[in-house]
């Protein structure tokens, strides 16, 4: 990213949390903190100077780390205003279109409600790079657990108009059971195995898996094509809504 870097934590079990540093003015940043202790460890090696917490959404295996940082860096907590009470040590309110910065970068909000009734993402547009917490992930998406399909649907299309070349830093690594789900309904794809198999030398490897790009999952990802007709015929929902699709989709997965 430009005029950033990050550097990709895996926590718990199969979480990611990102490092952000802007090199100009020395401004850290963490986006999604589960969990503070390696968070600490990894900021005292890199000698980062946190300044702001970006939250996506509340749940706990993202925000369980946010009074710990706030204690240590005495930084700033952004999140979604609509889960206002629910992100601990919030100090900062968003919503759809704000602009948050790390030195003279910008970040754009994004309204992604559907994993929870809040959520969003933080997308810098001059470095295409979306931080999307429980949205998006390699050939699949998250659980709808406080909105409806329809929301989801409509949150994954905002994130398929964005450029191709937008790289994508999800908040878990589900790419291996993702990759199992999007072959079974697409056999025939040419673009799934090498990224199946890529991901799967990834995680044996020890190795992260994100970023990814757009351009990857507008081939490979089933729930960006729910109103793709080829697809939907394919799976045996031919003349249903791209909402329909999407609702069978997420209840497929679920149960798989």
């Amino acid at each position: 990213m430009a005029r950033i870097e990050v550097k990709v934590v895996k926590v718990l079990r199969d979480n990611y949390v990102f490092l952000l540093n802007h090199r100009g003015s020395g401004s850290g940043a963490v986006v999604d903190p589960g969990i503070a202790g390696p968070i600490l460890l990894q900021l005292d090696q890199l000698a980062w100077r946190v300044r702001k917490i970006f939250c996506t959404h509340h749940h706990i295996d993202q925000v369980g780390g946010n009074l710990d940082l706030k204690r240590s860096f005495h930084c700033e907590v952004i999140g979604p205003k609509a889960e206002t009470g629910r992100i601990p040590g919030m100090t900062s309110e968003v919503v759809e279109g704000d602009k948050v910065m790390l030195g003279d970068a910008e970040a754009i909000v994004m309204d992604l409600a559907g994993h929870t009734a809040g959520h969003i993402g933080y997308w810098f547009k001059d470095s295409a790079a979306l931080f999307c917490g429980d949205v998006l992930y390699p050939m699949g998406c998250g659980r709808v657990f406080e909105g409806d399909p329809a929301q989801m649907w409509r949150t994954l299309l905002k994130i398929r108009a964005l450029p191709p070349e937008t790289k994508i830093y999800c908040a878990h690594e589900y790419a291996e059971r993702n990759y199992k789900f999007a072959r079974g309904l697409d056999p025939h794809n040419a673009a799934l195995r090498p990224r199946g198999e890529w991901f799967r030398n990834q995680v044996q490897a020890g190795a992260v898996g994100v970023p990814f790009t757009l351009a990857d999952e507008l081939k490979t990802n089933p729930f960006l094509r729910c109103d793709d007709d080829a697809f939907v015929k394919q799976i045996g929902m031919a003349g249903k809504n791209p909402v329909e699709v999407f609702a069978e989709l997420r209840r497929r997965r679920d149960e798989a």
